[in-house]
């Protein structure tokens, strides 16, 4: 079927598409192949990715973004379901409750890193006080390397939850009330009737929220960087604020060659996903 709208309307699009995606990304391609500054570029081949896969702080970044990509994801999908079912019961102040999960989505990165900064801090934070008023020894959230990782990754998944609980709500309340009072009929119990209508036709909100957490997850920088600047040592880096220590220390080339990883590690993974979550919704 032919279009309706001329060839040329797709000049403005594709010439942005041209300008903004196409020619950074094969320019990235090739000064990940060099050894570059302003003023001068040498052609090295692969010896950028070489070193960036022999390195431990770079390898130690590319681990912690898996993990952290996915346990934020992974948090996001199981807390963000269980606040929309809570949230789209009949109880009240409701509306309240959905602002008040919303909020921090509002908030800056930035403040909200800075701000759980001081709140986490080993001596003076506030929950390591309060901790200490009932008689617990609190641990070093941001300075404990087996925790930091861990404790940014939480303060993600609060910041971000709002989202996925608005889209969850959104996908549960589209569902056709005529399901709900069917199983009614039937005599289903609660349990049922999330395992067999809830949760089914809530798909494509799932796979919305999972490729969305992931994308936010694996390209996460700011809030690493605000809370422990990669640390302690290398425990809480992932492969974005490892490529700005590189751009800062002057090593050009190898921290493009890292923004090419990251590209393909993003892509990688979501193509499948997003097969595997259209191939079930479609299934469905």
């Amino acid at each position: 079927m032919r279009s309706m709208y001329p060839s040329w309307f797709y000049i403005p699009a594709a010439a942005l598409f041209v300008v903004f995606f196409a020619v950074p990304t094969f320019a990235s391609l090739y000064f990940s192949l060099t050894r570059w500054s302003l003023f001068d570029v040498t052609f090295i081949g692969f010896d950028n990715f070489v070193q960036f896969f022999q390195d431990q702080q770079l390898l130690q970044g590319f681990t912690n973004t898996l993990v952290y990509g996915f346990v934020t994801s992974a948090a996001k999908v199981v807390l963000g379901f269980g606040l929309a079912l809570l949230l789209t019961s009949a109880m009240i102040g409701r509306g309240y409750l959905r602002s008040v999960i919303f909020f921090p989505v509002l908030v800056s990165t930035i403040g909200v890193g800075l701000t759980f900064k001081v709140l986490l801090d080993p001596f003076n934070g506030l929950l390591n006080t309060l901790l200490a008023g009932l008689g617990i020894d609190g641990p070093g959230w941001l300075t404990d390397p087996g925790l930091a990782l861990f404790t940014v990754a939480a303060v993600d998944v609060w910041k971000g939850l709002g989202i996925a609980t608005l889209i969850y709500i959104a996908g549960i309340v589209a569902i056709p009330q005529e399901y709900f009072e069917a199983a009614r009929v039937d005599g289903a119990s609660s349990w049922n009737v999330l395992r067999n209508i809830t949760i089914p036709l809530s798909w494509p909100a799932t796979g919305t929220v999972i490729i969305l957490s992931l994308i936010g997850g694996l390209r996460s920088f700011d809030l690493i960087w605000a809370m422990t600047k990669g640390g302690p040592g290398f425990s809480s880096d992932v492969i974005a604020s490892v490529i700005y220590k590189q751009y800062q220390a002057g090593f050009y080339g190898l921290s493009t060659a890292g923004n090419v990883v990251l590209f393909l590690v993003v892509t990688a993974i979501l193509i499948p996903i997003s097969y595997l979550i259209n191939k079930k919704g479609s299934d469905a």
